[in-house]
């Protein structure tokens, strides 16, 4: 693993989320907007809605997972998703994403959770990989539904 730390972000990391969130929602097709991504990431941390780790290399900021609290009625437990998880394109295989997910997994021991979930686009084969190699499992009992509003 490479030379780096993971640290829980609060609002005063905003100005170090913002450029790695604006990438993740650009890799995923959406349109740049920085100020938008700003807002978001502040409403959620001000609003305790989501718990963000980062990672730093030295003093930049080289990744980062965000995840949601939620609730099982099945398990009447806690879970996490893990709705993003991105590395700088510089920073990957280094095992700033392993140490993201590790911490994350943590996180969700230390709280009580039932576990983590998460969705990964189908052809994002490098994420899928990462994950089952940590002992993720594919779901293959259900089927993912959306509906826009």
């Amino acid at each position: 693993m490479g030379n780096f730390k993971i640290l829980r972000a609060s609002a005063e990391h905003i100005p170090y989320m913002v450029p790695l969130f604006d990438d993740y929602r650009r890799f995923y097709g959406r349109p740049s907007n920085r100020e938008e991504g700003r807002l978001f990431l502040t409403e959620r941390l001000n609003r305790n809605e989501s718990v963000i780790l980062l990672a730093f290399e030295g003093e930049q900021a080289v990744g980062f997972i965000q995840l949601y609290p939620t609730f099982s009625s099945e398990w009447v437990k806690g879970l996490w998703i893990l709705n993003d998880l991105f590395v700088i394109p510089q920073a990957r295989r280094q095992g700033v994403g392993e140490a993201l997910l590790q911490e994350a997994k943590l996180l969700a021991k230390q709280t009580g959770a039932k576990g983590l979930v998460l969705e990964t686009g189908i052809e994002n084969v490098t994420a899928q990989r990462l994950y089952e190699r940590l002992g993720w499992k594919r779901d293959e009992l259900f089927y993912r539904y959306y509906l826009d509003v």
